[in-house]
């Protein structure tokens, strides 16, 4: 029966008042969005106190394996740490009250880990001070998550960067440029992706990773028609057309260029992947995936035969035991060490603060999970991978979920930024894919390497907030 005209009776257009059973289904509503996004952000608190814990135990862990004894002074620039993620949260409970509430308490138990091990291997070189790099670590880690409040500030819809996807372009084009430049480029460990502004250093390629997943999610949506609908069939696939294949040849170019200028394999295997994945998701085809790794790999064949460092790289990563590769310069004992720091931790480890990690080189940023593999043993790396792995997933959930093409190929694209950068470098460590050089996101020393997967994690917040908040048709007819 209807419920009869009055001025304070609820309406589902004008002259139609809502039945009783329509006013109750209207009512359910209004309380289930008054409810979910306390109880998502009520959940995120309580996670979030727990990862406190988890990275204040790991401190003390560490601080009684490697000292004997608990010094208060680092668990204060924890606290401070500790402060500014629930300063986050409660940012959220204004500007993003449905985001997703696992994404955050799962980076800042990495991050947290990151330093504790960082901390660890500065007590066994006798680092103190900003000498240490534990507390630099500290630093970025306060400017990456003031940086990740700001995006959430800001960006208040994510379809507001479609705008800007040649703007996202060209900056990502000069990120990756900077370093070639001669005055503020800086060529270490033999790659040059580096710059140097008075007494820092910066990797401008982490953020120009951010750049282009905004152009590629933005350009493939309006490409996506031409890139998915034409072509020519062959083996049961079809195949583009020749002038389609100019977006995945630019690509291909820009990839090895960063290769041959910059001799970093990782950085061009990870943009290259990123834009075959989101072409791929684009357009639904398997041959935009063959074409991409067949030119992948034809190109990391003629490096591997032109250029000395790939050469060498694969040299170690095949003959690993060989003495002559071991013992000669860039050869594999770095690569070896690691794998003899794996075997010695086990399976649960030797614990915090009780094994031998800084006798790796570089134990602190490309080698930070044989750190860890080392005193937390094969559980410890399982739960850490466990975490990447729930990360990802909530990521690829939150994309998946979108109602907008440019939301779902972002969204997708930022989680197999981190997904592809995990495996490259942990399949790196473990000698399954020869060694890049790349950092493993949260955990390894290296500012530009935070503030970048900070930004990510607060960009796919913004995501998860605005599919939550898509209209839905409250009443039926």
């Amino acid at each position: 029966m209807s419920v009869p005209s009055s001025p304070t009776a609820p309406t589902a257009a004008i002259g139609h008042p809502i039945e009783a059973g329509q006013r109750a289904t209207f009512t359910n509503t209004i309380r289930l969005k008054l409810r979910v996004p306390a109880r998502l952000r009520n959940l995120e608190l309580l996670l979030l106190i727990f990862a406190s814990l988890i990275n204040a135990s790991a401190i003390c862990l560490v601080q009684l394996g490697a000292l004997g004894e608990i010094d208060s002074s680092l668990l204060t620039f924890g606290l401070g740490l500790a402060v500014l993620t629930f300063a986050m949260h409660t940012v959220m409970r204004f500007v993003a009250p449905d985001a997703d509430p696992f994404i955050l308490p799962v980076i800042t138990v990495l991050n947290g880990l990151g330093i504790a091990m960082i901390y660890r291997l500065d007590i066994a070189d006798g680092l103190t001070g900003w000498e240490a790099a534990g507390i630099r670590q500290i630093v970025w880690t306060a400017i990456a998550i003031i940086l990740a409040i700001v995006v959430l500030l800001v960006v208040r819809n994510h379809r507001v960067l479609l705008r800007y996807r040649f703007v996202s372009m060209f900056t990502g084009i000069a990120l990756l440029l900077l370093p070639l430049l001669p005055f503020i480029g800086s060529e270490r460990f033999g790659a040059r992706i580096w710059i140097d502004v008075g007494p820092f250093s910066f990797q401008p390629g982490e953020l120009g990773k951010i750049a282009l997943a905004i152009f590629f999610a933005g350009y493939l949506v309006t490409a996506r028609d031409s890139l998915s609908m034409v072509g020519t069939k062959f083996l049961g696939m079809t195949f583009p057309r020749a002038r389609d294949l100019g977006p995945i040849l630019i690509v291909f170019v820009a990839s090895m260029g960063v290769l041959i200028f910059q001799r970093d394999l990782g950085t061009s295997l990870l943009y290259f992947g990123l834009f075959l994945v989101m072409i791929y998701v684009a357009t639904g085809r398997a041959s935009w995936i063959i074409l991409g790794l067949t030119l992948f790999l034809a190109g990391a064949l003629v490096a591997s035969q032109t250029l000395s460092y790939v050469n060498g790289r694969f040299a170690a990563w095949l003959d690993a035991f060989n003495p002559e590769i071991f013992e000669q310069n860039g050869g594999s004992y770095q690569l070896v060490q690691g794998l003899f720091g794996l075997a010695s931790g086990g399976l649960i480890g030797s614990g915090l603060g009780q094994g031998r990690p800084a006798i790796v080189p570089l134990a602190e940023s490309d080698y930070i999970i044989a750190s860890l593999g080392e005193e937390l043993g094969l559980i410890g790396l399982f739960a850490i991978l466990a975490m990447y792995l729930l990360f990802v997933s909530r990521g690829f959930r939150i994309g998946f979920a979108g109602q907008d093409d440019f939301g779902r190929l972002l969204g997708i694209g930022l989680s197999f930024v981190i997904a592809l950068q995990v495996f490259i470098v942990v399949g790196g460590v473990t000698r399954v894919i020869p060694l890049t050089g790349l950092t493993t996101p949260f955990l390894a020393a290296g500012g530009s390497s935070l503030v970048a997967n900070w930004i990510i994690a607060a960009l796919l917040l913004r995501l998860s907030d605005t599919v939550r908040n898509q209209p839905r048709a409250v009443i039926e007819e």
